[in-house]
Protein backbone atom coordinates (compact mmCIF):
# COMPACT_ATOMS: atom_id res chain seq x y z
CA UNK A 1 0.00 0.00 0.00
CA UNK A 2 1.42 3.39 -0.97
CA UNK A 3 0.47 5.68 1.88
CA UNK A 4 1.77 8.57 3.90
CA UNK A 5 -0.38 7.64 6.89
CA UNK A 6 1.82 7.23 9.97
CA UNK A 7 -0.95 6.89 12.55
CA UNK A 8 -4.17 5.90 10.81
CA UNK A 9 -7.61 6.54 12.23
CA UNK A 10 -9.14 3.23 13.22
CA UNK A 11 -12.80 2.80 14.20
CA UNK A 12 -13.61 -0.28 16.29
CA UNK A 13 -17.29 -1.18 16.28
CA UNK A 14 -17.45 -3.26 19.50
CA UNK A 15 -15.53 -3.65 22.76
CA UNK A 16 -12.42 -5.81 22.39
CA UNK A 17 -10.25 -7.33 25.15
CA UNK A 18 -8.52 -4.62 27.18
CA UNK A 19 -5.03 -5.67 26.11
CA UNK A 20 -6.00 -5.35 22.45
CA UNK A 21 -7.64 -1.95 22.86
CA UNK A 22 -4.62 -0.69 24.80
CA UNK A 23 -2.22 -1.80 22.10
CA UNK A 24 -4.41 -0.24 19.40
CA UNK A 25 -4.33 3.08 21.23
CA UNK A 26 -0.54 2.91 21.31
CA UNK A 27 -0.28 2.22 17.57
CA UNK A 28 -3.17 4.10 16.00
CA UNK A 29 -5.60 6.96 16.41
CA UNK A 30 -8.51 4.88 17.68
CA UNK A 31 -12.21 5.44 18.16
CA UNK A 32 -13.49 2.77 20.54
CA UNK A 33 -17.05 1.70 21.27
CA UNK A 34 -16.97 1.80 25.05
CA UNK A 35 -20.70 1.08 25.41
CA UNK A 36 -20.35 -2.14 23.33
CA UNK A 37 -23.74 -1.37 21.77
CA UNK A 38 -23.98 -2.55 18.14
CA UNK A 39 -23.67 0.39 15.76
CA UNK A 40 -26.67 1.50 13.73
CA UNK A 41 -26.42 1.76 9.96
CA UNK A 42 -26.09 5.52 10.31
CA UNK A 43 -23.20 5.15 12.74
CA UNK A 44 -21.47 2.67 10.44
CA UNK A 45 -21.83 5.07 7.51
CA UNK A 46 -20.37 7.87 9.62
CA UNK A 47 -17.48 5.57 10.55
CA UNK A 48 -16.59 4.55 6.98
CA UNK A 49 -16.75 8.18 5.89
CA UNK A 50 -14.19 9.27 8.47
CA UNK A 51 -11.72 6.43 9.11
CA UNK A 52 -8.74 4.86 7.39
CA UNK A 53 -9.40 1.41 8.86
CA UNK A 54 -12.67 -0.11 10.08
CA UNK A 55 -12.59 -3.01 12.57
CA UNK A 56 -16.08 -4.60 12.50
CA UNK A 57 -17.44 -7.82 13.97
CA UNK A 58 -20.10 -10.32 12.93
CA UNK A 59 -22.79 -8.10 14.48
CA UNK A 60 -22.15 -5.33 11.91
CA UNK A 61 -23.88 -5.41 8.54
CA UNK A 62 -21.27 -3.82 6.28
CA UNK A 63 -23.45 -3.96 3.19
CA UNK A 64 -23.48 -2.05 -0.07
CA UNK A 65 -25.56 0.75 1.43
CA UNK A 66 -22.81 1.37 3.98
CA UNK A 67 -19.77 0.83 1.76
CA UNK A 68 -21.14 2.89 -1.12
CA UNK A 69 -20.79 5.93 1.15
CA UNK A 70 -17.25 5.14 2.29
CA UNK A 71 -14.86 8.06 2.28
CA UNK A 72 -11.68 8.14 0.19
CA UNK A 73 -9.50 7.40 3.21
CA UNK A 74 -11.02 4.00 3.98
CA UNK A 75 -8.51 1.49 2.65
CA UNK A 76 -8.91 -1.52 4.93
CA UNK A 77 -11.68 -3.40 6.71
CA UNK A 78 -9.82 -5.49 9.30
CA UNK A 79 -12.58 -7.86 10.38
CA UNK A 80 -12.52 -9.19 13.94
CA UNK A 81 -13.69 -12.71 13.14
CA UNK A 82 -13.27 -15.61 10.76
CA UNK A 83 -16.49 -15.11 8.78
CA UNK A 84 -16.94 -12.30 6.28
CA UNK A 85 -20.51 -12.98 5.15
CA UNK A 86 -21.60 -9.73 6.83
CA UNK A 87 -19.36 -7.68 4.51
CA UNK A 88 -20.29 -6.86 0.90
CA UNK A 89 -17.06 -8.01 -0.70
CA UNK A 90 -18.12 -7.01 -4.22
CA UNK A 91 -18.67 -3.39 -3.21
CA UNK A 92 -15.46 -3.39 -1.19
CA UNK A 93 -13.54 -4.66 -4.21
CA UNK A 94 -15.14 -2.06 -6.48
CA UNK A 95 -14.20 0.68 -4.00
CA UNK A 96 -10.61 -0.64 -3.77
CA UNK A 97 -11.03 -1.42 -0.07
CA UNK A 98 -8.97 -4.34 1.20
CA UNK A 99 -10.59 -6.82 3.59
CA UNK A 100 -8.81 -9.04 6.11
CA UNK A 101 -10.07 -11.54 8.68
CA UNK A 102 -8.81 -13.70 11.56
CA UNK A 103 -8.65 -17.35 10.49
CA UNK A 104 -7.20 -20.30 12.42
CA UNK A 105 -7.36 -18.75 15.89
CA UNK A 106 -10.99 -19.81 16.43
CA UNK A 107 -10.64 -23.36 15.15
CA UNK A 108 -9.92 -25.22 18.37
CA UNK A 109 -12.41 -23.27 20.50
CA UNK A 110 -15.24 -23.74 18.00
CA UNK A 111 -14.42 -27.42 17.61
CA UNK A 112 -14.50 -27.81 21.40
CA UNK A 113 -17.95 -26.23 21.52
CA UNK A 114 -19.14 -28.43 18.67
CA UNK A 115 -17.96 -31.53 20.48
CA UNK A 116 -19.59 -30.27 23.67
CA UNK A 117 -22.94 -30.13 21.92
CA UNK A 118 -22.39 -33.51 20.26
CA UNK A 119 -22.01 -34.90 23.78
CA UNK A 120 -24.62 -32.78 25.54
CA UNK A 121 -27.59 -33.15 23.20
CA UNK A 122 -27.84 -36.95 22.93
CA UNK A 123 -27.13 -37.32 26.68
CA UNK A 124 -29.75 -34.65 27.56
CA UNK A 125 -27.34 -32.78 29.83
CA UNK A 126 -29.09 -29.41 29.73
CA UNK A 127 -32.50 -31.00 30.11
CA UNK A 128 -31.27 -32.89 33.18
CA UNK A 129 -29.69 -29.79 34.69
CA UNK A 130 -32.94 -27.87 34.31
CA UNK A 131 -34.91 -30.73 35.89
CA UNK A 132 -32.58 -30.76 38.89
CA UNK A 133 -32.90 -26.99 39.40
CA UNK A 134 -36.68 -27.26 39.13
CA UNK A 135 -36.76 -29.86 41.91
CA UNK A 136 -37.96 -32.63 39.62
CA UNK A 137 -35.16 -35.07 40.50
CA UNK A 138 -36.32 -37.66 43.01
CA UNK A 139 -33.15 -39.71 42.99
CA UNK A 140 -31.48 -42.21 40.70
CA UNK A 141 -33.77 -44.34 38.58
CA UNK A 142 -33.01 -47.03 35.99
CA UNK A 143 -35.33 -45.44 33.44
CA UNK A 144 -35.33 -41.68 34.13
CA UNK A 145 -33.70 -39.15 31.78
CA UNK A 146 -32.25 -41.75 29.44
CA UNK A 147 -30.13 -40.42 26.62
CA UNK A 148 -28.24 -41.95 23.72
CA UNK A 149 -24.71 -43.34 23.61
CA UNK A 150 -22.47 -41.63 21.03
CA UNK A 151 -19.69 -44.22 20.93
CA UNK A 152 -19.96 -46.20 17.71
CA UNK A 153 -22.42 -43.80 16.10
CA UNK A 154 -21.99 -42.18 12.69
CA UNK A 155 -21.13 -38.48 12.63
CA UNK A 156 -21.70 -36.61 9.38
CA UNK A 157 -19.72 -33.37 9.10
CA UNK A 158 -21.04 -30.76 6.65
CA UNK A 159 -17.96 -28.74 5.71
CA UNK A 160 -14.50 -30.23 6.16
CA UNK A 161 -12.46 -27.07 6.53
CA UNK A 162 -10.24 -26.27 9.49
CA UNK A 163 -13.05 -26.51 12.05
CA UNK A 164 -14.61 -29.57 10.44
CA UNK A 165 -11.27 -31.40 10.56
CA UNK A 166 -10.75 -30.36 14.20
CA UNK A 167 -14.21 -31.72 15.03
CA UNK A 168 -13.41 -34.96 13.20
CA UNK A 169 -10.22 -35.37 15.24
CA UNK A 170 -12.15 -35.01 18.50
CA UNK A 171 -14.98 -37.24 17.34
CA UNK A 172 -12.55 -40.00 16.43
CA UNK A 173 -11.26 -39.91 20.00
CA UNK A 174 -14.80 -40.46 21.30
CA UNK A 175 -15.27 -43.52 19.13
CA UNK A 176 -17.53 -41.94 16.53
CA UNK A 177 -17.40 -43.09 12.92
CA UNK A 178 -16.47 -39.97 10.94
CA UNK A 179 -18.15 -39.13 7.63
CA UNK A 180 -18.13 -35.85 5.73
CA UNK A 181 -19.46 -33.89 2.79
CA UNK A 182 -17.43 -31.01 1.41
CA UNK A 183 -17.36 -28.92 -1.74
CA UNK A 184 -14.04 -30.59 -2.52
CA UNK A 185 -12.74 -33.87 -1.23
CA UNK A 186 -9.86 -33.43 1.23
CA UNK A 187 -6.44 -34.99 0.62
CA UNK A 188 -6.31 -38.74 1.07
CA UNK A 189 -3.72 -38.35 3.83
CA UNK A 190 -6.19 -36.26 5.83
CA UNK A 191 -8.92 -38.84 5.27
CA UNK A 192 -6.60 -41.61 6.38
CA UNK A 193 -5.47 -39.75 9.50
CA UNK A 194 -9.07 -38.98 10.53
CA UNK A 195 -10.43 -42.32 9.31
CA UNK A 196 -13.07 -40.23 7.52
CA UNK A 197 -15.41 -41.39 4.78
CA UNK A 198 -16.24 -38.93 1.99
CA UNK A 199 -19.78 -38.59 0.63
CA UNK A 200 -20.10 -36.80 -2.69
CA UNK A 201 -23.86 -36.67 -2.20
CA UNK A 202 -24.98 -34.61 0.79
CA UNK A 203 -28.45 -36.13 0.55
CA UNK A 204 -27.13 -39.67 0.82
CA UNK A 205 -24.96 -38.81 3.80
CA UNK A 206 -27.76 -37.06 5.68
CA UNK A 207 -30.02 -40.08 5.30
CA UNK A 208 -27.50 -42.42 6.94
CA UNK A 209 -26.03 -40.48 9.86
CA UNK A 210 -26.84 -40.57 13.57
CA UNK A 211 -25.45 -37.07 14.23
CA UNK A 212 -24.95 -34.16 11.83
CA UNK A 213 -22.48 -31.36 12.57
CA UNK A 214 -22.74 -28.19 10.48
CA UNK A 215 -19.31 -26.60 10.04
CA UNK A 216 -19.49 -24.82 6.68
CA UNK A 217 -19.41 -21.04 6.15
CA UNK A 218 -22.46 -19.01 5.20
CA UNK A 219 -22.33 -18.05 1.53
CA UNK A 220 -25.05 -17.62 -1.10
CA UNK A 221 -24.43 -21.27 -2.01
CA UNK A 222 -24.92 -22.53 1.55
CA UNK A 223 -27.98 -20.44 2.48
CA UNK A 224 -30.54 -23.01 3.73
CA UNK A 225 -28.22 -25.76 2.50
CA UNK A 226 -30.08 -27.91 5.00
CA UNK A 227 -33.47 -27.14 3.51
CA UNK A 228 -36.82 -28.61 4.53
CA UNK A 229 -36.37 -31.32 1.93
CA UNK A 230 -32.90 -32.26 3.17
CA UNK A 231 -33.88 -32.13 6.85
CA UNK A 232 -36.62 -34.64 6.11
CA UNK A 233 -33.93 -37.05 4.96
CA UNK A 234 -32.62 -37.36 8.53
CA UNK A 235 -33.48 -40.48 10.45
CA UNK A 236 -35.91 -40.19 13.36
CA UNK A 237 -33.18 -40.95 15.90
CA UNK A 238 -30.74 -38.39 14.42
CA UNK A 239 -29.38 -35.28 16.12
CA UNK A 240 -28.14 -32.09 14.45
CA UNK A 241 -25.56 -29.62 15.81
CA UNK A 242 -24.81 -26.20 14.31
CA UNK A 243 -21.88 -24.02 15.38
CA UNK A 244 -21.34 -22.44 11.94
CA UNK A 245 -24.02 -19.96 10.84
CA UNK A 246 -27.76 -20.02 11.47
CA UNK A 247 -28.55 -19.22 7.86
CA UNK A 248 -27.31 -22.65 6.74
CA UNK A 249 -30.39 -24.36 8.23
CA UNK A 250 -34.06 -23.72 7.44
CA UNK A 251 -35.06 -23.02 11.03
CA UNK A 252 -38.82 -23.22 10.49
CA UNK A 253 -38.45 -26.67 8.97
CA UNK A 254 -36.13 -27.74 11.80
CA UNK A 255 -38.60 -26.56 14.43
CA UNK A 256 -41.40 -28.60 12.85
CA UNK A 257 -39.26 -31.74 12.82
CA UNK A 258 -38.23 -31.26 16.45
CA UNK A 259 -41.77 -30.51 17.58
CA UNK A 260 -43.20 -33.56 15.83
CA UNK A 261 -40.45 -35.87 17.02
CA UNK A 262 -39.31 -36.54 13.46
CA UNK A 263 -35.70 -36.07 14.59
CA UNK A 264 -34.36 -36.70 18.08
CA UNK A 265 -32.85 -33.34 18.94
CA UNK A 266 -30.62 -30.40 18.08
CA UNK A 267 -27.86 -28.30 19.58
CA UNK A 268 -27.63 -24.74 18.24
CA UNK A 269 -24.99 -22.10 18.92
CA UNK A 270 -26.03 -19.88 15.99
CA UNK A 271 -29.33 -18.60 14.65
CA UNK A 272 -30.79 -17.18 11.48
CA UNK A 273 -31.63 -13.72 12.84
CA UNK A 274 -29.30 -13.18 15.78
CA UNK A 275 -29.80 -12.01 18.44
CA UNK A 276 -33.50 -12.50 17.78
CA UNK A 277 -34.24 -16.18 18.36
CA UNK A 278 -37.32 -17.82 16.89
CA UNK A 279 -39.50 -18.10 20.05
CA UNK A 280 -40.75 -21.52 18.96
CA UNK A 281 -37.32 -22.93 19.83
CA UNK A 282 -37.84 -21.93 23.47
CA UNK A 283 -40.81 -24.25 23.88
CA UNK A 284 -38.89 -27.35 22.76
CA UNK A 285 -37.22 -29.64 25.28
CA UNK A 286 -35.23 -31.55 22.68
CA UNK A 287 -33.09 -28.61 21.58
CA UNK A 288 -30.11 -27.12 23.42
CA UNK A 289 -29.69 -23.40 22.74
CA UNK A 290 -26.54 -21.43 23.52
CA UNK A 291 -25.88 -17.76 22.61
CA UNK A 292 -23.16 -17.88 19.91
CA UNK A 293 -20.43 -18.97 22.33
CA UNK A 294 -18.39 -21.11 19.93
CA UNK A 295 -15.34 -18.83 19.98
CA UNK A 296 -15.95 -17.34 23.42
CA UNK A 297 -12.68 -18.02 25.20
CA UNK A 298 -10.34 -15.40 26.64
CA UNK A 299 -7.43 -16.89 24.74
CA UNK A 300 -9.34 -16.98 21.45
CA UNK A 301 -10.62 -13.43 21.63
CA UNK A 302 -7.18 -12.06 22.45
CA UNK A 303 -5.68 -14.07 19.59
CA UNK A 304 -8.31 -12.62 17.24
CA UNK A 305 -7.36 -9.12 18.33
CA UNK A 306 -3.66 -9.82 17.82
CA UNK A 307 -4.37 -10.95 14.26
CA UNK A 308 -6.32 -7.74 13.63
CA UNK A 309 -3.36 -5.71 14.89
CA UNK A 310 -0.98 -7.61 12.62
CA UNK A 311 -3.24 -7.13 9.61
CA UNK A 312 -3.58 -3.39 10.17
CA UNK A 313 0.10 -2.80 10.90
CA UNK A 314 1.30 -4.85 7.91
CA UNK A 315 -1.16 -3.08 5.63
CA UNK A 316 -0.19 0.40 6.77
CA UNK A 317 3.52 -0.47 6.51
CA UNK A 318 3.00 -1.48 2.90
CA UNK A 319 3.51 -5.23 3.24
CA UNK A 320 -0.10 -6.24 2.68
CA UNK A 321 -2.36 -7.85 5.28
CA UNK A 322 -1.34 -11.50 5.71
CA UNK A 323 -4.96 -12.59 6.22
CA UNK A 324 -6.49 -10.69 3.34
CA UNK A 325 -9.73 -11.81 1.73
CA UNK A 326 -9.52 -9.05 -0.86
CA UNK A 327 -6.03 -8.09 -2.01
CA UNK A 328 -4.44 -4.87 -0.96
CA UNK A 329 -4.64 -2.07 -3.52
Amino acid sequence: MNTTITKPKVVVTRRLPDTIETRMMELFEVQLNLSDTPMTQGQLIEAVQSCDVLVPTVTDNIDGAVLSQAGPNLKLIANYGAGVDHIDLNTARAKHIAVSYTPDVLTEDTADMTMSLILAVPRRLVEGEKALRAGEWKGWSPTWMLGNRIHGKRLGIVGMGRIGRAVAKRAKGFGLSVHYHNRNRVHEDVEKDLEATYWESLDQMLARMDIISVNCPHTPATYHLLSARRLHLLQKHAFIVNTARGEVIDENALIKLLKNGEIAGAGLDVFDNEPNINPKFLDLKNVTLIPHMGSATIEGRIAMGERVLINIKAFIDGYGSPDRVIGDI
